[in-house]
């Protein structure tokens, strides 16, 4: 089936808030935060693994994008693969080792089961009946952990450490907020947003996605800078939610990212799906609600988002975002020396304008870290780094 180029581009770029506790480059922190900066700045998105080829009615990339916007699905479940591919460390390794523990001293704090999305191949079980029930399951080989949304609470519980985190969900719901997060309309959703005039939008045939006949949308980059070759979205004839993401890098190679359901059911789940009670002898962690920089909000936590608060240079898909970390110094003191030196062992040594720096890569974004604390990150070239820094000076 031939593609079907859209009649005009929509969308806008990402709009970012401040998030604290990021401040300094630590440890692996650094390429954690590279991960955050591709969603921040491109719309983080993963790829389509078509099976069949279903006879459906000929859609513009125009209409389809409006048939996602309009998707309404309120109570689905289902099983979600996400496989990331970044060409970073175990992450989830490399937290375990450093302790495991969240923001409060919880392993079942969502701050703690965020980085482990961000390497590797996990499965979701995930549900939702409206916007005040949610459930996202993360499948361990030997534990589970499940984050639950049921009214004003949140729950989060690791069976391996037979922890328990709980809040206060203060957030006011919009039409979006009920569905879970971790899915391939997640992925989409912040994709779509970088859509504009830097951006090629077609239909490129269809596809069987968990067992339902599906459109497969294509976003490519027009500017030549960036380091996406493109974006694809599997969305449900039927119902318009995005079923499968996948983000492909030029580089070639499996995909950055690739979510996919693999079963989906749009029946409402049971009512027990979302009852939780800490088990007898779990250790509970209370937070406060109200605590911004921290609060697990539903719709965040296993989102592609991550550093957002920067200021950005350019436009479109090579945007890049830089902010300040405030870790000026000299190397060549003893700890910045010992740091400097580990930085340097996971990075290239770069000069310019701008003074020195290193620049840390991974398959789809890289980012320069300069000596006087200052970064530049993006899913761009090394050169456009170098050249945005010097500019900036």
């Amino acid at each position: 089936m031939a593609p079907y180029e859209s009649d005009h581009a929509t969308g806008t770029g990402p709009d970012e808030d401040p998030r604290t506790g990021r401040r300094k480059a630590a440890r692996y922190v650094v390429p954690v935060a590279v991960v955050g900066v591709a969603a921040a700045t491109i719309g983080l998105v993963p790829a389509l693994a078509a099976s069949g080829d279903p006879d459906l009615p000929k859609i513009t990339a125009q209409q389809l994008i409006e048939k996602i916007a309009k998707s309404d699905v309120q109570r689905m479940s289902g099983t979600v693969k996400v496989s990331t591919d970044l060409g970073l460390p175990d992450l989830g390794s490399l937290q375990g080792g450093m302790g495991g523990q969240g923001g409060d001293g919880s392993s079942a704090d969502p701050r703690t089961k965020l980085t482990e999305l961000a390497s590797g191949t996990h499965t979701l079980r995930v549900a939702a009946d409206g916007p005040e029930k949610q459930k996202v399951s993360l499948l361990e080989r030997d534990a589970e952990y499940s984050l639950i949304h049921n009214d004003k609470n949140v729950w989060g519980y690791d069976s391996a450490s037979n922890e328990v985190f709980h809040t206060t969900d203060q957030h006011t719901g919009d039409k979006r907020e009920h569905r879970p997060s971790a899915t391939p309309d997640d992925f989409a959703e912040e994709a779509l947003k970088s859509v504009d005039s830097t951006t090629s939008v077609t239909v490129d045939g269809t596809a069987r996605i968990a067992g339902r006949d599906a459109y497969q949308l294509v976003i490519k980059p027009k500017q030549s800078g960036s380091t996406v070759r493109d974006v694809t979205i599997g969305v449900d004839a039927k119902t318009g939610l995005p079923l499968k993401f996948t983000l492909t890098p030029k580089s070639g190679g499996a995909p950055v990212l690739d979510a996919g359901f693999t079963k989906v059911s749009f029946a409402a789940p049971p009512a027990s799906t979302f009852d939780f009670r800490p088990p007898k002898g779990a250790k509970v962690t209370e937070e406060k609600p109200g605590k911004d920089e921290h609060a697990p909000d539903f719709g965040e936590e296993f989102a592609p988002g991550g550093l957002k608060g920067a200021d950005t240079i350019g436009e479109g898909w090579t945007t890049i975002a830089t902010f300040d970390t405030g870790a000026k110094g000299d190397k060549s003191s003893s700890q910045g020396g010992a740091m400097g030196g580990f930085l340097g062992s996971l990075g290239d040594q770069v000069s310019g304008d701008f003074g020195k720096g290193t620049v840390f890569s991974t398959r789809l974004v890289n980012a320069l870290i300069t000596d006087d604390g200052k970064v530049y990150a993006g899913a761009v070239t090394k050169d456009a780094l170098v050249k945005a820094a010097d500019a900036a000076k």
